[in-house]
């Protein structure tokens, strides 16, 4: 259990889901499970892994910081992403 005071500790505590799940893609990306892949859009290599559904932790959308701010901040509406097997 998190006892520290933390911004980070805090987000933990308040967002179980979302935790477990970036903690399952750290372990899938370190076994072999999971391999990273290019930004979607702009196919740089460092990437965050975006969940669409928490609730499927291993399926991700990789995207740079950059895309990945940018949909979260303006959504897939104002900032669509095409998948390139599509």
């Amino acid at each position: 259990m998190l006892t520290t005071d933390t911004r980070q500790a805090n987000w933990r505590r308040a967002n179980p889901a979302k935790y477990n799940a970036h903690l399952a893609v750290q372990r899938a990306v370190k076994t072999g499970d999971l391999e990273k892949q290019t930004c979607k859009v702009c196919e740089t290599k460092a990437v965050d892994a975006h969940h669409d559904q928490y609730n499927e932790p291993l399926k991700v959308r990789w995207l740079c910081r950059l895309h990945h701010t940018r949909l979260h901040h303006h959504g897939e509406d104002m900032f669509p992403i095409r998948r390139r097997d599509e």
